[in-house]
């Protein structure tokens, strides 16, 4: 598949290499053509001071012993750029004729070069009568030998023979089999290179697929799950420890997450209709008879029974737009304020409340939710207390703390997680309780969560309610 990612691994890998390859053969064959025409180049050197030695030591230059054309090319010229001598089949160096000299001839005048170093070595010391010059000029040109023109690597060598005569000996060297060289390497990397990639590619396409090989087995194993629902499963967890193994963890730990919330949800469900079924029953019930038998009706437990279904409506509400992420509004709540205005709401209930809360304390939230749970932490404590309900609104560092304390038995320990769950009464509790559907300590702990708070219960009988302090 073009879009896959077998496909862009292979396709992202061809081109680095592909780069890299190029940039490494352009680097490669720029320092083989450097070296081979340094070869050349000492090559003609070399030729062209064999032949400066021996005009330096005197040779007559109809006897200087010159090498054969085809291989260095020599011209020997004066100052004045008259060939003096040249060497077998050669006709002409950069286009210019050396005028069929030989050995001697140049002394006639039979032919002129242009010396292009002559004004260099004219400001130069130059050699001294029998010596070589010690400078060497270096450049490419072409030559006639015996009508074949190529080009070539050129060496001036300056020298004066006994007789105080200056002399300029140019000697070349061949450049054919440096770029014959350079271009049997140039086709063989045009040749290896497209075989090289085809091989990355293929290479990185299979790596690849071995790579993503357990990708596919979670994907299918996902689909799997979605289509059939069952969340129990899990997808397969490669041995190694990388990438993939991690995805496959995470995503079982997701699916595991899911299950979890996906039974909760049941859960609820299963208990929001159990619950709502007493009343609704009851309700009926009453209806009925008072329909049949008017003066039967007990219009204070019809009442009762609809108080009872409203507020366990409220709280499903409430505990739906919770699961559903609903933030709180973004206000500040005076927690001193708030215990005194619902204590205030309290004064003709069973147990007293008293309050000891610090002034001018104030978190980020909804007034109605954190008076909602206060409410739910005074019902419970009212609910278990023997004679004394005590509230205090605390800080304690960057937090707000408040504490609702009965003088009940208190909650087991082993039970203190436990009454936060929906739906969850003690057994004790249900002796006791009133109507309360286990919804209210539920309600608390995910508001106190919603507003960056915790909700716990401490030693004995103390609910802790713990938020941020605002600003």
């Amino acid at each position: 598949m073009p879009g896959s990612v077998r496909a862009r691994a292979a396709a992202g890998a061809t081109v680095v290499v592909a780069l890299a390859l190029i940039a490494a053969g352009t680097a490669v064959l720029l320092v083989l053509r450097g070296n081979l025409q340094g070869q050349a180049g000492l090559q003609a050197e070399v030729a062209a001071r064999e032949v400066a030695a021996q005009i330096a030591t005197g040779t007559p230059y109809d006897r200087l012993d010159l090498p054969d054309g085809d291989e260095h090319p020599v011209v020997v010229t004066d100052e004045d750029g008259r060939v003096l001598a040249a060497g077998d089949e050669v006709r002409a160096v950069d286009g210019k004729s050396v005028g069929g000299a030989r050995a001697g001839a140049g002394r006639t005048g039979a032919g002129q070069l242009p010396d292009d170093d002559a004004d260099d070595e004219d400001d130069a010391r130059g050699p001294r009568p029998g010596e070589v010059d010690d400078d060497v000029h270096q450049s490419d040109g072409t030559a006639d030998v015996d009508g074949t023109v190529a080009d070539y690597r050129f060496a001036v060598v300056g020298a004066e023979d006994g007789r105080g005569v200056k002399a300029t000996v140019r000697a070349g060297s061949a450049l054919a089999p440096e770029r014959a060289a350079v271009g049997s390497v140039r086709d063989a990397m045009l040749i290896g290179l497209p075989l090289l990639l085809v091989v990355v590619a293929g290479v990185t396409w299979l790596v690849t697929r071995r790579a993503l090989r357990p990708v596919e087995g979670i994907r299918s194993e996902m689909a799997e799950i979605t289509a059939s629902t069952d969340l129990s499963r899990r997808v397969p967890e490669p041995a190694a420890r990388d990438e993939i193994a991690r995805l496959a963890r995470t995503t079982n730990e997701t699916l595991a997450a899911l299950e979890a919330s996906v039974e909760r949800q049941r859960r609820f469900v299963a208990d929001a209709s159990h619950e709502l079924r007493s009343p609704i029953a009851s309700l009926r019930t009453q209806l009925e008879v008072g329909v049949a038998h008017p003066e039967l009706l007990d219009v204070p437990g019809a009442v009762a029974d609809t108080v009872r279904l409203q507020r366990l409506a409220a709280d499903l509400l409430l505990l739906a737009r919770l699961d559903a992420g609903e933030r709180p509004a973004g206000g500040r709540v005076d927690l001193a304020a708030l215990v005194r205005e619902e204590t205030a709401q309290r004064a003709g209930d069973r147990v007293p409340v008293r309050v000891s809360a610090s002034e001018g304390l104030e978190v980020a939230g909804s007034r109605s939710q954190l008076g909602r749970v206060l409410g739910n932490l005074l019902d419970n404590a009212q609910r278990h207390a023997a004679a004394s309900v005590e509230v205090a609104v605390v800080r304690d560092g960057a937090w707000a703390v408040l504490r609702v304390e009965d003088d009940g038995p208190g909650v087991p320990e082993a039970e203190r997680e436990r009454i936060f769950e929906r739906f969850v009464r003690l057994d004790d509790a249900r002796a006791r309780d009133d109507g309360g559907a286990g919804l209210g300590l539920a309600i608390a702990r995910d508001v106190a969560v919603r507003h960056g708070g915790s909700l716990a219960v401490r030693a004995g009988a103390v609910f802790e309610l713990r938020l941020p302090v605002a600003g």
